[in-house]
């Protein structure tokens, strides 16, 4: 009767502090499905650990959808082209540059990430990515296009603060390619800002 009422304590004491009963089959388990389930739970906390990393760093985005055509592909690439880059500029540089922006750097923007994107063929788009969060202070980096299928950049962009003798603060809005090491200095535009030393980005 003792053994009994052992076995009924642990039940319920189980039951009162897990909130579930594991049944006793589920603690016979052999050996190997017990190493089994334990490198499936570490290959998953890598996943997750993984997963975060990428996230902290500003490296992930909801890949485009593969079955959508590429003039839909191409239209959200410029679409989060758009967002960071504003983004980058921040709320006290945006708004007094806004009309320029909006008129002669944004269309040009656009147009240069539809030609990468045309360039390397509509077979590679559905693997394109923005990446990178625009770097905040005097950094000058807005976001790359990374291709996930090979893991290297295509191109990167940027904007850069040139203090001309004489004229004052301009913004080169730039970007880099693949193709040649990413040696090479594209600009896509240029906005004056003032004398006066601009904010830091994203600010």
């Amino acid at each position: 009767m003792k053994l009994w009422l052992k076995k009924i304590s642990v039940i319920l004491i189980t039951f009162m502090t897990l909130g579930m009963y594991i049944p006793p089959n589920y603690l016979d388990t052999s050996a190997a499905e017990k190493d089994e389930v334990l490198s499936k739970s570490d290959s998953d906390t890598h996943a997750s650990v993984a997963v975060d990393v990428v996230d902290r760093e500003g490296e992930t985005e909801t890949l485009p959808d593969e079955t959508a055509d590429s003039s839909q592909l191409i239209a959200s690439f410029t679409e989060q082209a758009a967002e960071r880059t504003v983004a980058k500029l921040g709320p006290r540089i945006y708004p007094k540059v806004e009309d320029e922006f909006t008129a002669n750097i944004l269309p040009a923007l656009e147009q240069v990430v539809n030609d990468i994107l045309l360039d390397a063929g509509e077979e590679k788009i559905p693997y394109f990515v923005i990446t990178e969060q625009p770097g905040s202070g005097y950094g000058e980096r807005i976001f790359n296009i990374h291709d996930q299928k090979t893991g290297k950049d295509v191109a990167k962009f940027h904007v850069r603060r040139d203090n001309r003798p004489g004229e004052g603060y301009w913004f080169n809005f730039h970007y880099h390619v693949n193709r040649d090491g990413f040696e090479g200095h594209y600009t896509i535009g240029e906005i004056y800002w003032d004398k006066n030393t601009p904010p830091k980005w994203m600010v």
